[in-house]
């Protein structure tokens, strides 16, 4: 038996299932929408803190999901067996963002479109998601919620930064309420008339208000 009768099955045949074209190819414009999808991400990230690790993530997602289905289509047994392997693959990395799942299942649709062969497909998906997420998520509403953190000393100033808040704003409702001695503070949930934030500055200086912050439900602090 020499070396050649060894790897005589499938294995030697299996080389040269897929062309080096098809593979330079495929990888190539995995890698270009791996760099689409992280210049996406990265203009409209809207949470506390960038993750320069999760944009490369999603590069290297787009390349890898491209090389396994390629893998996959060029042989039926190695499909089933890819699948039992992968089956047993736990991942437990938290997502914090919402946002952040939908580009992770970005990547992984544009690396089997492109490995299935729908170049065009995944092409011109991935130009109108990004065209969809850059308008809508970096739209910013000034109807959306926030929340006013408002520190006061008594119940009369209590009220004035109550009854100036009310003029200022669309609507506002007092959410909680808490007091000790010589201080009370409030949560009040609010919705702006404008994107114009200097009442908040404007009610700091107010008699008998140690501070004021205004915080978005996102994680955003404005002041």
């Amino acid at each position: 038996m020499t070396f050649q009768d060894i790897f005589k099955s499938s294995f030697l045949e299996n080389v040269s299932s897929v062309s080096l074209v098809d593979m330079a190819l495929a990888l190539f414009l995995a890698f270009g929408l791996g760099l689409f999808i992280f210049f996406v991400y990265k203009k409209t990230f809207t949470g506390v803190m960038y993750s320069s690790s999760f944009g490369v993530t999603l590069i290297a997602m787009t390349m890898i999901t491209t090389v396994v289905i390629l893998a996959v289509t060029s042989n039926v047994v190695l499909s089933l067996g890819m699948v039992g392997a992968l089956s047993i693959v736990r991942f437990r990395t938290a997502i914090k963002e919402p946002l952040d799942i939908a580009f992770l299942f970005w990547s992984l649709t544009a690396g089997i479109t492109l490995a299935a062969g729908m170049i065009i497909l995944a092409v011109a998906g991935s130009i109108l998601i990004g065209i969809m997420l850059l308008l809508f998520v970096n739209k910013k509403s000034y109807l959306n919620p926030y929340i006013v953190v408002i520190s006061c000393s008594d119940s009369k100033s209590e009220q004035a930064a109550r009854q100036f808040l009310e003029q200022q704003v669309r609507r506002c409702v007092i959410k909680s309420k808490s007091a000790r001695k010589g201080a009370v503070e409030l949560n009040a949930e609010i919705r702006m008339r404008g994107d114009n934030t200097d009442f908040i500055n404007a009610l700091a200086d107010m008699e008998g208000i140690h501070s004021a912050v205004l915080v978005s439900y996102q994680g955003e602090y404005m002041g």
